[in-house]
């Protein structure tokens, strides 16, 4: 799988996620670091990959925009633990949220649950 990390996602993720035979890229090596949520949703989407962050405000303009796309991996309640900790978080619940980041989700990542919502996102009937 491919992965584009957020500003907010420390950049030592990449070797653990490269390590399971994954690629990886920061949005700094992209020239990113400054970029907006929107232009970073954007490159992620060109990439063909999942954007993990901790910034909430991506869901809201998954939102807001209507979008099928890209896939984002959320990451809550991080905050003090090591890329080691953050990327055994991520690669052990990968296979149960690999096809649903395929077809265009957001997965919410804490440590003691994963929620799953679908791309677009469609209002409470």
């Amino acid at each position: 799988m491919k992965f584009l990390l957020d500003q907010n996602v420390s950049p030592a993720l990449i070797d653990f996620l490269s390590e399971a035979e994954h690629e990886a890229e920061h949005v700094r090596d992209l020239g990113l670091s400054k970029a907006s949520d929107g232009e970073v949703l954007a490159a992620t989407s060109v990439a063909g990959a999942v954007l993990i962050s901790s910034d909430t405000d991506f869901g809201e303009l998954l939102a807001r925009s209507n979008a099928g796309e890209p896939s984002v991996i959320l990451l809550r309640r991080q905050d003090g633990r090591r890329a080691g900790e953050v990327a055994g978080l991520i690669l052990a619940n990968l296979d149960a949220v690999a096809q649903d980041l395929d077809d265009g989700v957001v997965v919410v990542l804490d440590d003691d649950r994963v929620r799953v919502r679908s791309l677009p996102f469609r209002p409470a009937e």
